[in-house]
């Protein structure tokens, strides 16, 4: 083997460890991480408890609404009063959205065992994992 191909085997075998090395360093977060926050939102919002709801959500609903009370109204109007009404939750499969972003399924029971299935779309902040968006649809399925 000649040197310069030697060489080019160093080089590509000092690139592959860098490349793993890179790789386990990299910060790989918890779903339990996010999945708390949804779980506290959620407990906000069936004891009605607007400003610990509000304060699970993402710096675009703080800087949207000042008064906790008027993004509780919000919420409410807007259709979400299921996630208010449930009994439980479930949560599903995750995908996340490279390093600060994440979608979460959430099954939700309401109190007639009606479900829902909510995809939550949270945000990493400098407070942590934020809420930043909700997707509900009522299924056919009934809970038990």
């Amino acid at each position: 083997m000649s040197k310069l191909s030697w060489f080019g085997v160093v080089i590509g075998f000092v690139v592959m460890l860098g490349g793993t090395v890179h790789a386990e360093t990299r910060y790989l977060p918890s779903s339990q991480e996010w999945q708390e926050v949804i779980h506290a939102q959620i407990e906000a919002f069936r004891n009605h408890d607007a400003p610990a709801a509000l304060s699970y959500a993402s710096e675009e609903f703080h800087k949207q609404f000042a008064d906790p009370n008027a993004f509780f109204v919000a919420i409410i109007s807007s259709g979400y009063s299921p996630i208010m009404e449930s009994l439980s939750e479930s949560f599903g499969a995750f995908e996340l959205q490279g390093d600060t972003e994440v979608l979460q399924e959430v099954r939700l029971t309401g109190t007639d065992q009606t479900v829902y299935e909510a995809i939550y779309e949270l945000t990493h902040e400098a407070a942590g994992w934020r809420v930043h968006g909700v997707q509900l649809v009522k299924t056919k399925a009934i809970g038990i």
